[in-house]
């Protein structure tokens, strides 16, 4: 067993409760949570999950099981030789690649290990006791989590009907909101608020408040970027990662894209030095014109088909334009992750908002089809098998996720 597994192994001594806790509480002065923290502390949580290992079929944490592309992996394994150096020129190599795709100055891009850094620092540099955080619900927890740590109050605003975010709810909720967070498409539920909806939310938001515009997953999806609000100098931060379409969520690299005024108030929180074996796999992506299409491609097909088999088994769902998506499960989601947990498929977890959703990485198209095996077994399961006493524990305790 690798050092890897080991240490993971490890961690199921502990509570889901206790691991974000210390989680946390190691990162005070940098409060970065990730979506592997979740999806492994939510594991912990649930009845009858096993130890993680390197093994199984996991979708459960939004990653992209290609990897990163053939271009990426020989950058990487080019450069391994100067692994020994910070590689400034790099650094500054990719800055400028991307600034020029993207459109825009090279002050207005800051590279980071993912987009979680950039993430958790605009939390803590635009909200405070005074400054409260908005967002929807359910969302992506992380900036809700660092916004805690400041102090700051949570304003949380449930969907729209069409699973889209209320923004017109969202620029309403507190005159005094310092960050307005959209994760665009929105993780869980994949679905993607329009741009007219946040050419709304730029316009009427309180003043003096930012709105932090997460594209994580808008290469997954036909969504227009909010980079036009960044070029005309708005009060908005657009964040991006090479985790997820790019398959790189275990190399890292991610980028802030804002004003160079809003972008230096990150800098108070600091900056690590940048993994040449990221970088280099990021601008060797970038160049790699065929990266996007092809995969955006492979992976709606393949949740497409997905999809098309939840409807003919009259299974409820949130239709997704992106690698994640929410069915109900009808009973709470705990209990459909541990059996299928059994079966060594591991699906994601469920939001206190919505107990009874489980959400669920697209992965390759024989991860699907043993998926929807595992899934059909647990769903046929009679709820009178469960053991209903570690269930009401877990419900009481908000033990959803």
């Amino acid at each position: 067993m690798s050092s890897l597994t080991n240490d993971l192994a490890g961690c199921s001594s502990f509570s889901r409760r206790s691991f974000l806790r210390t989680a946390s509480a190691a990162a005070v002065s940098i409060p970065i949570l990730t979506e592997a923290h979740f999806a492994r502390a939510s594991a912990m949580g649930a009845a009858g999950v096993p130890e993680f290992s390197m093994s199984g079929i996991y979708l459960d944490a939004n990653e992209n099981p290609l990897g990163p592309s053939e271009n990426a992996r020989k950058a990487i394994a080019d450069i391994i030789p100067n692994g020994g150096r910070y590689a400034p020129p790099l650094y500054f190599n990719v800055i400028k690649l991307y600034a020029e795709q993207m459109g825009v100055p090279g002050d207005h891009v800051m590279i980071y290990d993912g987009s979680s850094p950039p993430l958790h620092y605009a939390s803590l540099a635009f909200t405070s006791p005074s400054r409260s955080f908005v967002c929807g619900n359910p969302t992506y927890e992380a900036g809700q989590r660092a916004a805690e740590l400041a102090g700051a109050k949570i304003n949380a605003v449930p969907l729209a009907k069409d699973y889209s975010h209320d923004v017109a709810a969202m620029v309403k909720a507190d005159p005094n909101a310092g960050l307005i967070y959209i994760c665009n498409p929105n993780n869980p539920t994949g679905t993607v608020t329009s741009k007219e909806q946040i050419d709304y939310a730029v316009a009427n938001k309180p003043a003096g408040a930012v709105l932090l515009i997460d594209e994580a997953y808008i290469h997954l999806s036909d969504a227009t970027s909010a980079i036009d609000h960044v070029k005309a100098g708005k009060d908005v931060i657009i964040l991006r990662t090479f985790s997820k379409i790019y398959g790189m969520a275990g190399i890292r690299c991610g980028f802030a894209i804002g004003r160079p005024d809003l972008l230096k108030k990150l800098e108070h929180y600091g900056q690590s030095p940048m993994p040449i074996t990221g970088m280099i796999a990021a601008q060797a992506s970038l160049m790699d014109t065929d990266l996007v299409p092809t995969r955006k491609k492979l992976i709606a097909d393949t949740r497409n088909k997905t999809f098309a088999w939840l409807k003919a088994n009259n299974y409820s769902f949130i239709p997704s334009e992106s690698n994640c998506f929410m069915i109900d499960v009808k009973r709470p989601g705990p209990q459909i992750r541990g059996l299928m947990a059994k079966d060594d498929v591991h699906i994601g977890r469920s939001w206190a908002a919505w107990p009874t959703y489980v959400r669920v990485t697209v992965g390759l198209p024989a991860e699907m089809e043993a998926f929807q095996t595992s899934f059909e077994k647990a769903m046929d399961t009679p709820a009178t098998a469960f053991n209903e006493a570690p269930l009401r524990h877990m419900l009481r305790n908000g033990i959803y996720s």
